[in-house]
């Protein structure tokens, strides 16, 4: 297959990309920079074939997408920068990005009788109750506006083509860019307490585990709308495996007690519990963020298996795993 992969500075396109060139396709990276400029790893990556490309210009993603003629779109850009989002000066580049560039990507996939999967998120609904979010729900209800945005780029890709995947994911971590384990072991390396959030409830992502996901689905032709993350561990909800980490569902604080659990282990001794305590916290007592954020991110993935795919590992091994990459 020909799949050109949006977004290929960030985590999951960098691994997309690398996913594809495993199993013998051909992706083509696209993003704003002239040049590529994910990390430098020696992955293959680094070598495919890249297109600068701005997403918002509605011409150049049409002229770009019909002569590459692709059988794939694989659409991982987006505004994801969910406080700066509620900013009002930001407000027009959000919408810009999120909204009119997935419907032009949309439109040019449609004129040139292209797959298309788009990335969204559990932000699309109100971030209530107890009960897992059913990704064929149409509840929605989004918070802030990085929801908002998120959701109208759905509603542009369901709108404009038929054969489309709209796979939402939650707590994303990869070896390329930013994110919640990065930032806890640095900041875990310069402090002897932590506050962390106990109410928003959800699963990790890891884009490795999700670009294998996504690469299956753009093989069949079962479309459709799928929620994805990493398995929770199994167990009863709210009880306790044998290292004492939580089953079930996870909050924020029991993700970096088991990252910081993980890092110790492999011989990190400032994040062992005599060096560095996590103190629970609810969103309120937090503070800090500008945008409302779902307490509620619990996402059922069991259309999953029943449609044939594969479920992700559980988000311990995961951990596991991504440690070793980053060579932590």
């Amino acid at each position: 297959m020909r799949v050109l992969v949006t977004g290929v500075a960030g985590q999951l396109g960098h691994d997309v990309m690398n996913e594809l060139s495993r199993r013998g396709h051909e992706g083509i990276g696209t993003d704003l920079a002239p040049e590529y400029a994910g990390v430098m790893d020696g992955s293959p990556v680094t070598e495919m074939q890249y297109i600068s490309l701005d997403i918002t210009d509605s011409a150049a993603v049409n002229e770009t997408i019909c002569s590459l003629a692709p059988d794939a779109v694989i659409h991982c850009a987006a505004w994801t920068a969910v406080d700066l989002a509620e900013d009002d000066d930001k407000r027009d580049k959000v919408y810009a990005v999120n909204v009119d560039g997935t419907k032009n990507i949309a439109l040019a996939a449609e004129k040139c009788g292209a797959k298309m999967l788009y990335l969204s998120t559990d932000y699309v609904f109100d971030g209530q109750g107890e009960t897992p979010w059913d990704p064929d729900f149409k509840g929605y209800q989004p918070l802030n506006v990085y929801g908002q945005t998120k959701l109208e780029g759905e509603k542009a890709v369901s709108g404009t083509l038929e054969k489309y995947f709209i796979v939402r994911i939650a707590w994303v971590f990869g070896r390329n860019g930013k994110n919640f384990i990065k930032t806890m072991l640095t900041v875990g390396k310069n402090h002897d307490e932590l506050r962390v959030v106990n109410d928003q409830i959800g699963t990790p992502t890891y884009t490795y585990d999700l670009a294998s996901l996504l690469v299956d689905m753009i093989q069949t032709q079962k479309y459709g709308y799928y929620h994805a993350t990493n398995a929770e561990l199994p167990g009863q909800e709210g009880g306790c495996d044998a290292d004492g980490t939580k089953t079930g569902y996870i909050s924020w604080y029991d993700f970096s007690k088991e990252i910081f659990r993980q890092a110790a282990a492999l011989g990190h001794s400032e994040y062992d519990e005599e060096h560095l305590k996590l103190i629970p916290v609810t969103t309120q007592e937090y503070g800090l963020s500008k945008a409302m954020r779902p307490y509620n991110s619990r996402l059922d993935k069991s259309k999953l298996e029943r449609e044939g795919f594969s479920m992700l590992p559980d988000w311990k091994d995961a951990l596991s795993r991504y440690l070793r990459e980053i060579g932590f």
